[in-house]
């Protein structure tokens, strides 16, 4: 057998491996869209998975979490330890729901103990998991955090900013971690007109549980809430 014949025997089987892959997407997307839309209207937190029970960061999102709590939103994590750990705590400190919508990584680490047993989630597939997230968390507040945390953080207002979903409110919290950032989207997307100048309203910058909280809260006053997409 020549060499074309052996790739083309190895395409096709790769081919094959695609659709079988297609079907366990499908599965993902039938099965989080299940569970998903029987939460009630939730926030999405997200911050870095690094951050320690001590640290001042992690004590902030436990209390935002019960803020948002008290103000009749569930709490939708990752599902994993640090800022993620920390929001899903505040909720179930106070009763609240708790969702925990978690990937499955190579020598990671299971989800945290403050889940609710039917609100846990795990998927394979990224995309599929950040569909959740998207389609159904009413707001966001951000933690300081690293690369995945940014790239959360960018996508969404790039989705809201684009139109490709419903403008929601986004609470970015951590001031002294996240200025510096904000300073350089100012003094450079903004100014060479990568972005307008109102595309700095698309997010708010506190350090304040309650005012957090108080934002996502009067954004949704009165209004019928439902999925994003």
């Amino acid at each position: 057998m020549n060499n074309i014949s052996k790739g083309f025997e190895k395409d096709l089987a790769s081919n094959q491996e695609d659709l079988w892959r297609v079907f366990r997407i499908m599965a993902e997307f039938v099965e989080g869209f299940e569970k998903m839309s029987s939460i009630k209207p939730s926030i999405a937190v997200f911050g870095s998975a690094r951050t320690k029970p001590n640290d001042k960061c992690y004590k902030m999102t436990v209390k935002v979490s019960k803020e948002l709590t008290k103000k009749g939103f569930g709490i939708i994590t990752g599902g994993g330890p640090g800022i993620m750990e920390a929001a899903n705590r505040g909720a179930k400190e106070v009763n609240g729901s708790s969702t925990g919508i978690n990937i499955e990584l190579p020598n990671e680490q299971g989800s945290n103990p403050f889940i609710d047993k039917d609100k846990l989630l795990s998927f394979r597939y990224f995309f599929v998991r950040k569909v959740m997230f998207f389609k159904y968390a009413q707001g966001y507040v951000i933690m300081p955090g690293g690369f995945g945390t940014i790239d959360e953080l960018f996508e969404v207002l790039t989705l809201v900013q684009t139109g490709k979903t419903q403008k929601v409110p986004i609470v970015v919290m951590g001031v002294e971690y996240w200025k510096p950032l904000m300073k350089w989207i100012e003094d450079y997307m903004a100014k060479f007109k990568y972005i307008e100048d109102f595309d700095m309203d698309l997010f708010k910058l506190t350090d304040d549980p309650k005012e957090a909280a108080e934002i996502i809260y009067q954004f949704h006053k009165g209004k019928k809430i439902i999925p994003n997409f």
